[in-house]
């Protein structure tokens, strides 16, 4: 499962979603969410590479996940199985910023539907 507390994403995740909230008025915290279900329906698998948690905004896991916290946590142990809680926040981060990449034409909200 993932930490409680403290998880972040990379700078320039984060970044993307503060601007894209700019232009849909979703925010970043719902926006990751989008991103993290597009990733992992898009078949991208986390294999461990380096990924750095550098972005300001430190959110707690409720706030993150809010009412998919159940979801994402079954689905990531479902994918990393043997993974520990920080490897596994490191899996979001990605899973994230996948997603993230996936809907970089987004201008407007009716595009992210």
């Amino acid at each position: 499962m993932l930490p409680s507390r403290g998880l972040k994403l990379p700078k320039d995740t984060e970044e993307f979603l503060r601007r894209l909230k700019s232009k849909t008025k979703v925010t970043p915290n719902v926006l990751s969410r989008l991103a993290f279900f597009r990733s992992v329906e898009g078949g991208y698998r986390y294999t461990g590479q380096d990924i750095k948690l550098d972005g300001s905004l430190v959110l707690d896991k409720i706030t993150w996940l809010g009412e998919l916290e159940l979801a994402v946590d079954c689905t990531l142990l479902m994918l990393y199985p043997d993974a520990e809680p920080k490897e596994l926040e490191k899996a979001w981060a990605a899973h994230v910023a996948d997603g993230a990449r996936l809907i970089r034409t987004v201008d407007k909200l009716v595009d992210l539907v």
